[in-house]
């Protein structure tokens, strides 16, 4: 039901409970979030977490002086979430001017190729919140969920040449929810020929390093299981 990045907006039995473990700064944060309906974002899962909960965070805007970032994790039970929603399409994202020309072709060229994109981090915060997250350090952190290989390819090749001008940073998900950096996936394609073929994968369960091949293959047994 929940992936990584989804976002979740909580029942208000949801925020009570969440409340009652919070105490000083994270819980003024949890209460300015409840008061704006804003959502959590669906994180890995802790150690231990029984099948009845989902573990959330919300990642508080930096500090305008000291620029630190605050974060906050709880846990949530499963039947206290009112809605979900996945990542932030790309279309949605409120970029800043100097990156709109680039995110916008950028758009344009995966909506023909009819792939995935969603953003995550903190243009998706400041999208969604209407807060300051960004920096002149931060960069676009995207999340492409191709369905097939050809897909795959297509989308890597175009952030590839979109990161020659924009400071472009995120993940490749794959069908069964393991999302790979692609910048590592991109290394390791060029260092394939020397048997580089794992890459570090994370789920909503755990951190694992996976063959590329693994990977690969749950496109196709994807389409098997949905045929």
């Amino acid at each position: 039901m929940f992936r990584r990045h989804d976002l979740v907006w909580l029942a208000p039995q949801g925020w009570d409970a969440a409340l009652r473990t919070l105490d000083g700064a994270p819980r003024e944060l949890a209460l300015g979030w409840r008061r704006r309906d804003l959502p959590a974002v669906v994180r890995r899962l802790d150690p231990g977490t029984p099948p009845t909960l989902v573990c959330l965070g919300i990642p508080a805007p930096p500090d305008r002086h000291s620029g630190q970032k605050v974060r906050l994790a709880f846990s949530a039970e499963r039947r206290h979430v009112a809605k979900v929603r996945p990542a932030l399409q790309l279309d949605a994202a409120e970029a800043p001017a100097a990156w709109q020309p680039g995110l916008g072709s950028l758009r344009i060229a995966m909506r023909a190729a009819g792939i995935d994109c969603r953003v995550f981090g903190s243009l998706a915060m400041q999208t969604l919140t209407g807060d300051s997250y960004l920096s002149a350090g931060s960069d676009v952190d995207l999340l492409l969920r191709p369905l097939d290989g050809a897909q795959l390819e297509a989308g890597l090749a175009l952030v590839a040449r979109h990161a020659q001008s924009l400071p472009l940073d995120g993940e490749i998900e794959f069908p069964f929810g393991h999302a790979v950096s692609w910048k590592e996936w991109l290394g390791a394609d060029a260092r394939a020929r020397n048997g580089a073929d794992r890459v570090l994968a994370k789920h909503l369960d755990a951190v694992a390093l996976l063959r590329r091949d693994e990977l690969l293959a749950q496109f196709g047994a994807n389409e098997g299981h949905h045929g």
